[in-house]
């Protein structure tokens, strides 16, 4: 760690390399797919429900009853669609909202889906002592492996918060592949402090994720910016030139926020034209991070 007392214009080279390198993209991870397929299609939904605001304090009644809009109307939405075009798909739980709604986590499990950890409460890893995260993220596999059944391989950071622990206790836990950072379209190999890692990297991107489009807060000056139709048109120009390049279309979505009745057609497109391609393997992100993992 670098000195609190130092401005970043203050650090040596020595410094700044050390906290660029701290966790890295390292070796690029592209896989050809099975079956020849051209490319990967990776539809992930983050079941934050009531999680965002119980983090916060639990403050707001209204918030909750939006978080739970993501159980009773959302989840089930979003289950249908894949259950119609026989997909599978990744769900990122945090382990407060598994105790809340057990029953739907077995069901995702029963219909083939991933479930992965995020946290415990949708908590901000870089705010917490590492011995905290680390005790949050063990408890969390844990209650998501009682509740379903299936130890989970994979990690996404609630809010992508990764901390300068996070990737020690990644490793330390023995998971497959982590989904919360950015420095790619494709898999690649996690380095920590210049070193490999074997931990498998699927990255996510803010502009392949339904919440920065439709996020809404009464008392900021959060709001939704832009149309579904323009949203779609986002997605649907990164899925074609990930198809082009024979890479990975990773989608980030929540139940709470695309799972609305002028929403969720945003995912059927989507699926109706990679389905139309023909070649495009539909995989859950541990079954994707298994295959760049064969690279490493």
């Amino acid at each position: 760690m670098t000195s609190n007392a130092q401005s970043p214009w203050q650090w040596s080279e020595e410094q700044w390399r050390a906290r660029v390198n701290k966790v890295r993209a390292g070796k690029r991870l592209a896989p050809k797919w099975p079956d020849q397929k051209r490319s990967a299609f990776a539809l992930s939904f983050d079941v934050d429900h009531e999680s965002n605001e119980l983090r916060d304090g639990a403050k707001s009644l209204s918030r909750l009853s939006w978080g739970q809009y993501g159980q009773r109307q959302g989840l089930p939405r979003v289950m249908s669609l894949l259950d119609k075009y026989d997909i599978k798909a990744s769900f990122y739980v945090p382990a407060v909202i598994a105790k809340l709604y057990p029953d739907d986590q077995r069901a995702l499990i029963d219909n083939g889906h991933e479930i992965g950890i995020h946290g415990w409460i949708h908590e901000l890893n870089s705010v917490l002592p590492a011995e905290n995260e680390r005790d949050l993220m063990m408890r969390s596999a844990d209650v998501l492996e009682e509740i379903s059944g299936k130890r989970p391989v994979g990690l996404r950071t609630p809010s992508w918060d990764f901390s300068d622990a996070t990737l020690a206790i990644i490793r330390e836990m023995g998971l497959l592949y982590d989904s919360s950072l950015m420095a790619d379209n494709d898999c690649y190999e996690l380095l920590e402090d210049g070193k490999a890692t074997g931990v498998v990297e699927l990255p996510v991107e803010w502009i392949r994720d339904d919440a920065p489009y439709f996020m809404m807060n009464r008392f900021e000056s959060l709001r939704p910016y832009i149309g579904p139709k323009d949203v779609l048109d986002i997605f649907m120009r990164e899925f074609e030139l990930a198809y082009e390049e024979g890479g990975i279309f990773q989608l980030t979505m929540h139940p709470h926020i695309i799972g609305y009745r002028s929403r969720i057609w945003i995912v059927e497109e989507l699926i109706r034209a990679a389905k139309a391609k023909g070649d495009v393997w539909f995989a859950t992100h541990e079954e994707i991070a298994r295959e760049a993992a064969k690279l490493i």
